[in-house]
């Protein structure tokens, strides 16, 4: 003798036809689920889009904070180095020794600090590419000792803080053409 099932879906054929009207509320809440998963997703995509560039910005706040402050010092650092320059050199005097020893000791320590704080020197050597990120050009000259674009002399050295130039340095750059460049108006062509 066989059993009647007790469920009545277990007595519904797999193959039996079934209606649209059937699966419409099953289709309605997949559709309400795919709905509610795209805005969780869009959700979560924007708090971690807002916690990066609040990331970001903090960490440009706490970079560039200092900017004010380090460009303040920039002149204390040039007349260090504008004493250590008028000093005498081999004197017999020892307290003239020792004032200039205390000044490059001095600028040394006030150097390293700029360094522990991200902001490094730009002082360009003659011979270095001139890049207009980080030199000015205050001149142009013909050079024979150095080729074109390149820096021949250095007034005063720049300060770069974390990538971004606080004071460019400035330099004298070798003209194009350099020391052989011809005289003003000798290249007119009178053949025309």
């Amino acid at each position: 003798m066989t059993e009647t099932p007790d469920n009545e879906f277990d007595e519904i054929p797999l193959d039996a036809p079934t209606g649209e009207d059937d699966l419409a509320p099953l289709d309605a809440v997949i559709a309400e689920r795919d709905d509610w998963k795209d805005k969780a997703l869009r959700m979560a995509a924007e708090v971690e889009n807002i916690k990066r560039r609040a990331a970001r910005e903090a960490n440009d706040a706490r970079a560039y904070a200092i900017q004010s402050f380090a460009q303040s010092l920039l002149g204390v650092a040039d007349n260090l180095q504008r004493a250590l320059q008028a000093a005498p050199q081999g004197s017999t005097d020892a307290g003239v020794t020792g004032l200039v020893t205390g000044l490059e000791m001095t600028e040394k320590s006030l150097l390293q600090a700029f360094e522990v704080n991200g902001l490094t020197r730009v002082a360009p050597a003659p011979g270095d590419r001139f890049d207009p990120n980080v030199h000015q050009a205050v001149s142009e000259q013909p050079s024979a000792d150095v080729p074109p674009g390149t820096v021949i002399q250095t007034f005063q050295p720049g300060y770069v803080l974390f990538g971004r130039t606080v004071r460019p340095a400035m330099v004298i750059v070798a003209a194009k053409g350099g020391a052989s460049s011809a005289a003003p108006g000798s290249t007119v062509d009178t053949q025309a």
